[in-house]
């Protein structure tokens, strides 16, 4: 059997992909819990067209399962989003597809990242912390879904 490394593809996301990420980014994030509604394929492509911005599509055994986008002007960053099917979770994808961003980030001369991260969404906060993110505020009501406020932590990690 093969090793789980060797059925995982990372591969960077364009214009053209607007439509899957929109599509894994609906799945990931049905639970308004997580960080709020879904994006479409709209907000993806209106994402990608700008200068700076870049995404990720992690695959398991050819199958689009994970999702991150990202934001970098100088030497800071933001992720945007990152994500994984409900049947991809719990197999250290996210993790992966985190440290490849930040690794991609600092190749560019990235010093500084930061995120959001909806305060119920523990699984993910571990999975920051375990990337060097460190809390540095809280953004209340950040998230809105429907009559849902959901607050937000302000994650940062150095890349120097």
């Amino acid at each position: 059997m093969a090793d789980m490394v060797d059925m995982v593809d990372i591969l960077p996301a364009g214009l053209a992909h607007a439509r899957v990420l929109a599509a894994l980014h609906a799945v990931a994030f049905a639970d308004p819990a997580l960080s709020g509604p879904a994006w479409d394929e709209g907000a993806f492509a209106s994402l990608l067209a700008t200068p700076g911005v870049e995404g990720f599509i992690l695959t398991l055994e050819g199958e689009p399962v994970a999702l991150s986008l990202w934001r970098h002007v100088l030497d800071e960053a933001e992720l945007l989003t990152i994500g994984a099917i409900p049947d991809a979770r719990g197999r250290g994808l996210g993790g992966t597809l985190l440290r490849h961003g930040l690794a991609h980030l600092a190749g560019l001369g990235v010093t500084r990242v930061f995120l959001e991260v909806a305060v119920t969404n523990t699984a993910a906060i571990r999975v920051y912390a375990s990337a060097g993110f460190t809390n540095a505020g809280r953004r209340r009501g950040y998230y809105r879904h429907r009559e849902q406020s959901i607050d937000a932590d302000v994650m940062v990690t150095d890349l120097a």
